[in-house]
């Protein structure tokens, strides 16, 4: 009967531990994403552009401001829906693209694909809106986004390249004692 009791006793602590050990190395993809939080630099065809990332609604949600030199700002809003993550990207054309990645695993995803579910807000059937989105996380400190869009029935693309903005060390200034 100890011997059975035992072999219980065992069991369970091995099916605990594997438990705790798989939930302790995997994050969810979302989670992933809260690692942009931070303000960016970066380039794209039209030139500089500046990018910021916050949480918002609980951490439910992650915000990203885009700011180009030459255009309005955008907002696209990520968040998680069962085991994939949804894109709402409010354009400065107005419109407002829906898009929804690929049923992505647990883990450290690198490259999150999104495409097109529906658009609200077009001004016509053919205006230009976003299709597609990858966003790539290169390493803890650079990041690409290659936009699809489409306009009139012609498809085209544009590469963003961005660099997490360096924190400014705090200057300590002597008191003068």
């Amino acid at each position: 009967m100890k011997r059975k009791s035992r072999l219980f006793v065992l069991t369970a602590l091995l099916v605990l531990v594997s438990a705790t050990v798989s939930v302790g190395h995997d994050s969810s993809p979302f989670d992933q994403l809260k690692t942009l939080v931070g303000e960016w630099e970066g380039t794209n065809s039209a030139g500089p552009v500046k990018i910021t990332y916050t949480l918002v609604a609980g951490g439910s949600a992650l915000m990203e401001h885009l700011k180009s030199a030459n255009e309005p700002e955008m907002i696209t809003m990520y968040s998680a829906d069962g085991d994939h993550i949804v894109v709402t990207h409010y354009c400065s054309e107005g419109n407002q693209p829906q898009m929804k990645s690929e049923v992505i695993m647990m883990g450290k995803p690198q490259k999150y694909s999104f495409s097109l579910v529906r658009v609200t807000g077009l001004k016509s059937p053919d205006a230009g809106h976003m299709i597609g989105l990858v966003l790539t996380l290169v390493d803890n400190d650079h990041l690409t986004q290659e936009w699809t869009y489409q306009n009139k029935g012609k498809t085209s693309a544009d590469l963003f390249q961005f660099r997490r903005k360096l924190e400014k060390p705090a200057t300590i200034v002597p008191s003068g004692n």
